[in-house]
């Protein structure tokens, strides 16, 4: 059985599945993605979950590989795939938060807001397809061993980048959370310190599920034949019992997708992302950046090339957002209420 670590001649899990299991996350994750709906966040990413939830139930009963029955393994190959390329996504969603809290306080920024989610997605777009090409051949019990073993190997590579990325963020945002806290901006900017508390809180769940996929992976994989019993015994505990991948899986992502429902940054943050915080504590609206306007494809390709493919000719947002204390009126800028707060994503 799954809480015992008992091999089962045949299983695509390995184990024999728990069947209340999923029909608890699959009801948690519908939950959060209707509130996710209502909210405009993360609710392709619950979606996601929810879709994987209701195939692993069938895959509760139906779980013994046939060569001649494709529905049992397609299926969990479905759900597979929806599972493990649900958290990449909630990670490309935090990103975009990022980016839009940069927005609000531009001269604190250590990288161009504009930039933020085109770089990060692009390198995400890079592990989503490693992670899904991963997933897909290493859960094919058709497959032989060479593809099985390439697909593991695809999936280490997409778990190395993601920690890589993640890095990369704690620089960027730690960076930003001390130019803010430096420069005392009076009211408003806690409601930056609020969202960027939950982004650590979210980063630390998707980097604690990352690093136990590496160390999953690394001590071993699903590469055997699964109507040899002696094999399957001899698999990682990691692997055998299912306790693991719901604790140090499925949970912690709930539990982030649960966050977001509730600490939304939609009342925080206004949802014109045009509109900055002043050094003085007063909202102001800023031009639109002419990049705005390119296709979205020119975007990430100039965020892979570091910006080498069009030029930013307006004034630094930093010696720009400096003048607004004395001069809250020039360089495009003008104040503003609170007339499109409530609604960021």
């Amino acid at each position: 059985m799954a809480e015992t670590g008992e091999a089962i001649w045949g299983s695509l899990y390995v184990y024999a599945p728990n069947k209340g299991a999923p029909i608890f996350f699959t009801i948690a994750y519908a939950i959060s993605a209707i509130f996710h709906r209502l909210t405009g966040l993360h609710p392709f990413c619950a979606v996601l979950f929810t879709i994987g939830y209701a195939t692993r139930e069938y895959g509760a009963y139906n779980y013994i590989y046939s060569p001649t029955n494709g529905v049992p393994l397609g299926l969990f190959m479905v759900s597979q795939i929806c599972v493990f390329i649900g958290p990449p996504f909630l990670e490309l969603a935090n990103y975009h938060v990022l980016s839009r809290v940069f927005y609000y306080m531009p001269y604190a920024s250590p990288l161009s807001p504009g930039r933020v989610t085109t770089f990060f997605g692009s390198i995400m777009f890079l592990v989503e397809g490693l992670n899904a090409a991963g997933v897909a051949l290493s859960s094919n019990a058709k497959a032989k061993e060479a593809p099985k073993k390439s697909g593991h190997s695809l999936v280490l590579v997409a778990l190395a980048l993601q920690v890589f990325v993640i890095f990369v963020f704690v620089y960027f945002s730690v960076t930003f959370h001390r130019r803010c806290i430096k420069a005392r901006v009076p009211g408003k900017a806690k409601a930056v310190n609020s969202t960027l508390i939950t982004l650590y809180m979210s980063m630390t769940l998707i980097f604690v599920r990352c690093i136990y996929r590496l160390v999953e992976n690394a001590m071993g994989t699903m590469n055997v034949d699964l109507r040899n019993i002696e094999a399957l015994k001899k698999l990682s505990p990691l692997l055998r019992y299912v306790v693991f991948f719901y604790i140090f899986k499925e949970s912690l992502m709930l539990i982030n997708s649960v966050l977001w429902n509730v600490r939304h940054p939609g009342p925080e943050l206004p949802q014109d992302h045009h509109i900055y915080l002043a050094p003085d504590g007063t909202e102001v609206e800023g031009e639109v950046d002419a990049n705005e306007h390119r296709p979205l494809l020119l975007k990430v390709a100039n965020a892979m090339m570091f910006g080498l493919l069009f030029r930013n000719n307006k004034p630094n947002s930093h010696a720009q957002s400096q003048e607004l204390d004395e001069y809250p009126h020039v360089n495009g800028y003008k104040e503003c209420g609170d007339r499109n707060r409530g609604h960021a994503s």
